[in-house]
């Protein structure tokens, strides 16, 4: 069986991946892939995702360079999702200029702001 056979794709064919940082351990983001998407980021070496806003595949850092190089591909227990340990090229994963895509926390009640835009998403995406 092929191995991009053994990931349980849901119905629309995706699955979600986890990206995390490989030296801090942090969680960059949550995204999806399909079969297309993680068998490209395999060879290139690169996080390729599946957009479901654009219903196409986007390299990560085809606008901004900011790119994810792949340390290691993990699946889950269940073979439902996905885990990408990467090196985050230019510190930024989130294209709202932020380190990580997990800026928000909720405290007291409300959803609050607790990371700084390290670069502005305009300079990124021209």
């Amino acid at each position: 069986m092929d191995w991009l056979d053994q990931v349980k794709w849901n119905d629309a064919g995706l699955a979600p991946v986890i990206t995390q940082e490989f030296e801090s351990k942090q969680v960059l983001t949550l995204a999806w892939m399909n079969k297309e998407s993680l068998r490209l980021t395999a060879e290139t070496g690169y996080a390729v995702y599946w957009s479901r806003s654009r219903q196409k595949l986007w390299q990560k850092g085809e606008q901004s360079g900011h790119q994810q190089q792949i340390k290691s591909i993990r699946l889950d227990c269940d073979n439902d999702a996905i885990l990408l340990e990467v090196v985050q090229k230019g510190g930024i994963a989130c294209h709202t200029g932020r380190h990580h895509c997990f800026y928000q926390q909720l405290i007291d009640g409300e959803w609050q702001t607790t990371e700084s835009v390290l670069k502005d998403p305009k300079e990124m995406y021209r």
